[in-house]
């Protein structure tokens, strides 16, 4: 079957409008998009999804983010890149299960399935600096979208230092892939059960110890994580940037819910950011904005857990409509 010409100027020159000049070759039988190709599971809650979409690998940069509805009446969630490669066409998510959304996914999205909605790279770029020697951060869920960073800076020539966090070893995930982004790896067990005992403020005092040149921070994780890495840098002056993930809805700057002050002004997350200066942004601010729908947050996950356990407690055999000749209680 020859190839269709798609106009990609407007919809009313959709269909086979060969003479424009905007129009494009779209091959027939294409691998559909928002398929999910690959999964990983490192832990009971925190799993990886390869997702099939090969334009928005092609635009995807370091420090950007997605939005994710996993079926028609889903939930909005944004998800920070934690990969993506262009060869393959594909993007990458490590997602931790721990509200209604994140844990409905972990059971729906298999190998072969297909998310529903997929929108973005959203927010700015990470801005990689001149920096000839950086230090990139990164706690629990954090280490993720820190790795996209620490490649980019390698691949642009300067010395990376990654310092990584978990609170054991059976929860540790990516040290092969560090390992190959990094000159240097420190690996932070909050038990000591792999690397050091401790937390990622432990690795980088050692960091900045051995390396008294190091000349940016870069460091994702949960906001107190965050904070802490700030407050380590801040004596030294060492410029630090973050990624903030506060509650956002529409992703475009509309709706204000990802709000985060940021040298004692208003910034919204998904559009001036979401990477800010560590030095500047208002951590506690930041956290009672999180916390401030977690009562909604925890009926929702719980209706959820209602539903799948009634599921589970209702055997096939109950589904079925019964005999009408047969007596029935109650009727």
């Amino acid at each position: 079957m020859p190839a269709v010409r798609v106009c990609a100027r407007s919809r009313a020159h959709s269909r086979a409008c060969l003479d424009c000049p905007k129009s494009q070759a779209v091959k027939p039988s294409q691998p559909p998009v928002h398929e999910i190709v690959a999964r990983d599971d490192f832990s009971d809650a925190t799993y990886l999804l390869e997702v099939r979409h090969p334009q928005m690998a092609r635009a995807a940069r370091p420090g950007q983010f997605v939005i994710v509805m996993a079926h028609e009446r889903g939930e909005r969630i944004p998800l920070t890149l934690a990969d993506f490669d262009r060869a393959k066409g594909t993007i990458t998510l490590v997602i931790q299960a721990v509200g209604k959304t994140t844990r409905e996914m972990q059971q729906s999205c298999k190998v072969g399935t297909r998310l529903h909605a997929l929108v973005g790279p959203m927010g700015i770029p990470t801005h990689l600096s001149k920096a000839k020697k950086v230090l990139c951060v990164g706690g629990g869920l954090g280490v993720a979208p820190v790795f996209p960073q620490a490649r980019a800076y390698k691949e642009a020539g300067a010395y990376v230092v990654g310092v990584l966090g978990f609170r054991s070893w059976d929860l540790v995930f990516w040290k092969g892939k560090f390992e190959s982004a990094c000159d240097e790896l420190v690996l932070c067990t909050n038990d000591g059960s792999a690397g050091i005992r401790g937390f990622v403020t432990d690795g980088i005092n050692l960091a900045l110890k051995k390396h008294p040149d190091l000349e940016e921070v870069v460091a994702i994780g949960p906001p107190v994580m965050m904070k802490a890495c700030a407050q380590a840098t801040r004596a030294r002056g060492i410029r630090t940037m973050v990624s903030v993930n506060p509650i956002m809805v529409d992703g475009t700057g509309m709706c204000g819910g990802c709000r985060v002050q940021v040298g004692g002004k208003v910034k919204f997350a998904c559009v001036d950011g979401p990477d800010f200066d560590g030095h500047q942004v208002d951590f506690d601010d930041l956290m009672a904005r999180l916390a401030r729908y977690k009562p909604q947050e925890q009926a929702a996950l719980e209706r959820w857990l209602d539903t799948c356990k009634a599921i589970q407690r209702t055997p096939e055999a109950a589904l079925e409509l019964p005999d009408p000749f047969e007596e029935v209680r109650g009727g």
